[in-house]
């Protein structure tokens, strides 16, 4: 979710600050243009004065000396400022230019010089922008006379020292606007991590819980109220489950326990009852097979219970010693079956487990891999060390189950259509599954090939880490009195 959330977080930033920005280095290029402008246009108003001296002193017939002074004027201007500058007749013809020879931009039919001859004084070209190498700045200004237009001031300027102030004062703004792009990005990143931990602690609690780990619990601290709100309702939901769940195993459990007895004595009836009947009767062996499977079926929903129920005590444990030992202790019955049991990996692999719990699960696959393999079958016992995990998988020489049926093994009582004339209540692999959940462990099922099961148990090589002492509160201990 951060990193969906945190882009569009940047973008926003990103539209804000351009929206900012961009008015703000137009505001700046129009200001250093416009203070240019101004410039020049003193500078017209002085030459304008100059040549009103000039014309005076024309009507008085002594213009020769003052015509030379204002020449020396613009040519000292054109020199230290290296700005063309000329004053021009109506007609376009030149009273005083520098450098020598420079004519009016345009001609006489030339924008500014038209305006100045209006009697108005140019106000410099459209905006000049950095790009713009090509654009020069001319500023006319009208020189009159007893209310009559009798000359134009024309200052024609390059544009390259006003496009390098503009191009500087970008590059500060733009400084400006990246320093605060990183603040913004700081912010944003710190918002959204404030944010979004409760979410994923929220997320990590609800794996656990749907793992099996039903102890999982959220601390209400950090982010905003409503996630706190929602950190103590999932607390809260969590509660009910597990007490539901409770009550569900306890009332399976005492379920199994008290119905135990009465088969028990129901068998034993049967048995004194077949004493009576001939010997070999089919309905007396009929109805003790039927109580013998039913008396598996409350053994095996009890022993689900208390798998269920029981809280796993995972710890480092060598699981390569742990399997070949169990892989001993079935041989025997292997080899009475004439069924090869094999175990291959190394000898010593350590993982995250609960001994007793994986002994528990370990037992049941193989006693369940041994009763669907034929005499002269094998099998394959594998411990596979990974970086982050061990994998135990046990393939055996069996008949195997399709693809439809893969999908359902696992479920509690299920058992193939082709398998019921062997024994088994159906829920063994469900208390494995339940065995593996309560110390982290996975189990997976595959077609061994080329034909028979395939079943593979992973355990986590190291423990859990955890988040912090803010993450998830930690796991909810036993009550006095409680098992």
């Amino acid at each position: 979710m951060r990193s969906r959330l945190l882009p569009l977080l940047i973008v926003l930033l990103a539209g804000v600050l351009l929206a900012l920005g961009v008015p703000l280095a137009t505001s700046q290029a129009r200001s250093e243009q416009q203070r240019v402008v101004v410039d020049r246009i003193d500078d017209t108003a002085r030459f304008a004065s100059l040549t009103q001296f000039v014309a005076d002193a024309a009507a008085t017939g002594t213009d020769g000396p003052r015509l030379s002074t204002l020449g020396d004027e613009l040519a000292a201007y054109h020199e230290v400022y290296g700005i063309r500058a000329g004053v021009f007749q109506r007609d376009g013809r030149p009273m005083a230019a520098a450098p020598a020879g420079w004519r009016v931009p345009g001609g006489a039919t030339g924008e500014e010089f038209t305006e100045a001859l209006a009697g108005r004084r140019s106000q410099g070209p459209s905006q000049v922008w950095p790009w713009n190498l090509d654009r020069r700045l001319v500023v006319a200004s009208p020189v009159i006379r007893d209310g009559d237009v009798i000359a134009v001031v024309v200052i024609d300027s390059p544009t390259g020292p006003l496009r390098s102030r503009i191009l500087r004062g970008w590059l500060g703004i733009a400084a400006g606007e990246a320093g605060a792009m990183l603040l913004a990005v700081a912010a944003a990143v710190r918002l959204t991590g404030w944010l979004l931990r409760p979410v994923r602690v929220l997320d990590k609690a609800t794996h656990q819980i749907a793992t099996g780990s039903l102890t999982a619990r959220v601390a209400e601290a950090g982010g905003p109220p409503e996630l706190r709100r929602l950190a103590r309702s999932f607390n809260e939901m969590a509660d009910n489950v597990e007490e539901v769940l409770e009550r569900q195993r306890a009332f399976v459990a005492d379920a199994s326990h008290q119905l135990r007895n009465p088969l028990s004595a129901l068998l034993l009836r049967i048995d004194l009852l077949g004493l009576e009947l001939p010997e070999g009767n089919e309905e007396v062996a009929s109805v003790r097979a039927e109580g013998k499977r039913l008396a598996r079926v409350l053994d095996g929903l009890l022993d689900l219970a208390l798998a269920e129920g029981s809280a796993a005590d995972p710890r480092i444990t060598d699981v390569a010693a742990l399997v070949a030992e169990r892989v001993d202790a079935w041989r025997p019955l292997a080899d009475e079956r004439d069924v090869a049991l094999r175990l291959a990996g190394p000898a010593a692999v350590t993982g995250w487990a609960d001994p007793i719990g994986f002994s528990s699960a370990l037992d049941a696959i193989v006693d369940n891999a041994l009763k669907f393999t034929p005499a002269g079958g094998g099998v394959r016992v594998t411990v596979t060390p990974g970086r982050d995990t061990v994998t135990v998988e046990t393939a055996d020489d069996g008949p195997g189950l399709d693809e439809a049926e893969l999908e359902r093994i696992g479920d509690r009582f299920w058992r193939s259509g082709r398998h019921q004339n062997v024994s088994g209540s159906g829920l063994g692999l469900s208390i494995v599954a339940a065995l593996l959940a309560a110390q982290g462990g996975t189990i997976a099922y595959a077609r061994n090939e080329p034909h028979g099961l395939k079943v593979s148990v992973t355990l986590p090589r190291h423990a859990p880490e955890e988040d912090g002492p803010d993450a998830l509160s930690p796991q909810r201990q036993p009550a006095a009195g409680e098992e």
